[in-house]
């Protein structure tokens, strides 16, 4: 198991607010996903450490259980018919999930920070060591 070797906490808040989890100066994102390669004020390597599927999963698992589920408990979603209802909710989802994404991104970014997981341990993590 990994051990904390930078506090927690800052990181990941770092991470959530698109800045470097090291120094906190430096921008994260050079595009909408799109990690930089080094951060600008303290040249570490941000692109080493993995987002893979991650930030991706818990986007999903959050949107889906703090906004779908709640609104299926209001009757007007599902008595509504589909071409009213259906786009309203289609744009506002997606409008919360591709703002909630970068976020998460930054977020996971910033606990592989403070866990020291890099690209380099991959291979420790991957299915292929069974086959």
């Amino acid at each position: 198991m990994a051990e904390i070797a930078y506090p927690l906490f800052r990181s990941i808040g770092r991470g959530l607010a698109h800045h470097c989890p090291a120094c906190g100066q430096g921008r994260l994102y050079g595009r909408y996903l799109k990690v930089q390669p080094h951060c600008a004020a303290c040249e570490h390597p941000l692109q080493r450490y993995p987002a893979d599927d991650g930030p991706a999963y818990l986007t999903i698992l959050l949107i889906g259980h703090l906004i779908i589920a709640p609104l299926l408990i209001f009757p007007i979603v599902w008595e509504s018919p589909a071409y009213v209802s259906l786009p309203i909710l289609l744009a506002g989802l997606t409008v919360v999930t591709l703002s909630a994404l970068p976020r998460i991104k930054g977020g996971w970014i910033g606990l592989m920070y403070s866990l020291q997981v890099t690209d380099r341990d991959a291979k420790l993590h991957t299915a292929d060591v069974a086959d």
